[in-house]
């Protein structure tokens, strides 16, 4: 199902960049993926990535149960789900402002295998914050029906995984930008994600 046909053409571009911004920028797993692309090589990193994958499936669709379900228990309270929303990305872009990527230090690791990367992956708070604003406050106050729903959950399966594959592929090459424009990107990033949280807000009421 069309994500045009869940969530209106005005939020869309809103839910794009709030993917974009949330997923690329450095993270448990990509961090992780990083560091084991830099020590055992790109093969290993992706059996690693295998069970990332396999993770974040797994929270996505009980993303999609849970939200499921509170919608249609809290169905006349769904749209000030927007403004929750709304209110979390104005705090994930004042941590933007903070963050400093010259902090990030790549990590000493056992050898990557499909469970390391699947118990990276359930034990990542980010991730299931992700889904979940992602599917509350994104597709929600617009449709509630599980289909749709599904199809918000499998679209987001081409966000952080995606971001973790390029990580693997020019992660030191990231890493290195991000240190050396950490400024810049802060406040790019940070911008990005108000400019969200105005979309959410603007789209409620209409």
């Amino acid at each position: 199902m069309p994500v045009y046909y869940i969530m209106p053409a005005t939020i869309i571009p809103s839910f794009l960049l709030y993917c974009f911004s949330c997923t690329i920028t450095p993270g448990p797993a990509n961090i992780t993926s990083l560091a084991a692309a830099l020590q055992y090589g790109k093969k290993a990193a992706l059996q690693q990535w295998a069970g990332i994958i396999t993770g974040f499936l797994i929270i996505s669709l009980a993303s999609v149960l849970l939200t499921y379900f509170l919608g249609t228990a809290f169905s006349r309270h769904v749209s000030k789900l927007s403004f929750v929303g709304a209110i979390y990305l104005i705090y994930l872009s004042v941590q933007m402002l903070r963050m400093n990527y010259s902090q990030v230090k790549d990590r000493d690791l056992a050898k990557p295998s499909f469970l390391s990367g699947f118990i990276i992956e359930m034990s990542n708070v980010k991730v299931v914050i992700f889904c979940m604003t992602c599917l509350s406050a994104y597709a929600l106050p617009y449709r509630q029906d599980f289909l749709s729903l599904l199809a918000v959950g499998a679209l987001l399966i081409f966000t952080a995984p995606m971001a973790n594959l390029i990580w693997i592929f020019t992660g030191s090459l990231l890493q290195k930008f991000f240190a050396r424009y950490q400024r810049t990107v802060n406040a790019t990033m940070a911008l990005a994600l108000a400019a969200c949280a105005a979309s959410l807000i603007i789209g409620s009421f209409k």
